[in-house]
């Protein structure tokens, strides 16, 4: 099976400028995610798949590869075009985030041995959430599945909601909550990639502004690998600066050793 890992960037970003640029830690964030992917022993080849000139000269000057890509919508959208023009021989695509340099390569093999073992058209990353907090906050998607795995829905409200118990106490004894937080990593079989990218946006990824939501409402089935380790995605200036303390502390274990 070939599979190739590509990496949607993209220049501007509302909350955190430029923040694939950003290296305050000595090497832009977009190189971390790069690095991982190229640790993926299941990748035949890794690319980053955007439409700023500048995002393309960065990444070659780490010794990665990037193709250029008109405006899209989505990052979806931009792998789909690199997709259809560069791999027409690929078996499926993993899409990884730019924004997640914390990012496991073990996750990924994870996600990879969903989608062929599941018969999905494609797969995807859940971890269980640990936190009260998580599962209220809206901004953590949540995904509830069935007894064989695949995705019922992908929600950012608390799903499944808990009518008679607070949410609270789910997490007061130390067992297992019923909640999982979506991991936003994806892998794709070509051809429903391409299809998937030709359909308009659906009502409920409207409404929930969750792309996977298309492919749920088209009919697709979507595998859903759940692993314990849930990468952080930088999305403020305090994240950002939340990673760069912890590559820090890193560089003195290091040094202490």
């Amino acid at each position: 099976m070939k599979i190739v890992g590509m990496i949607p960037a993209r220049l501007h970003s509302t909350r955190l400028p430029r923040k694939l640029l950003l290296n305050v830690t000595g090497k832009p964030l977009l190189q971390y995610v790069w690095e991982t992917a190229c640790e993926c022993p299941e990748f035949h080849d890794v690319v980053v798949a955007t439409d700023s000139q500048e995002i393309v000269d960065v990444v070659h000057s780490f010794g990665g590869r990037a193709e250029l890509t008109g405006q899209h919508n989505s990052g979806t959208d931009r792998i789909a075009e690199v997709t259809r023009r560069v791999f027409p021989d690929a078996d499926a695509i993993v899409n990884l985030q730019g924004d997640e340099p914390e990012l496991d390569p073990k996750v990924v093999s994870a996600l990879v041995r969903e989608l062929k073992s599941s018969g999905a058209e494609m797969a995807t990353v859940a971890a269980p959430i640990l936190s009260a907090e998580v599962v209220k906050n809206p901004n953590c998607v949540k995904v509830v599945t069935d007894v064989h795995g695949k995705a019922l829905y992908f929600s950012r409200s608390p799903i499944p909601f808990s009518r008679d118990v607070p949410v609270e106490d789910y997490f007061r004894d130390g067992e297992p909550s019923p909640w999982l937080l979506h991991i936003g990593l994806y892998a794709y079989r070509r051809d429903f990639l391409l299809r998937l990218t030709s359909l308009p946006p659906s009502p409920l990824e409207q409404i929930e502004k969750l792309e996977q939501l298309r492919a749920l409402q088209c009919g697709a089935s979507i595998g859903v690998a759940v692993v314990n380790h849930s990468a952080a995605g930088i999305d403020t200036p305090e994240d950002y600066a939340a990673f760069v303390h912890r590559q820090e502390q890193k560089t003195q274990i290091r040094r202490a050793a």
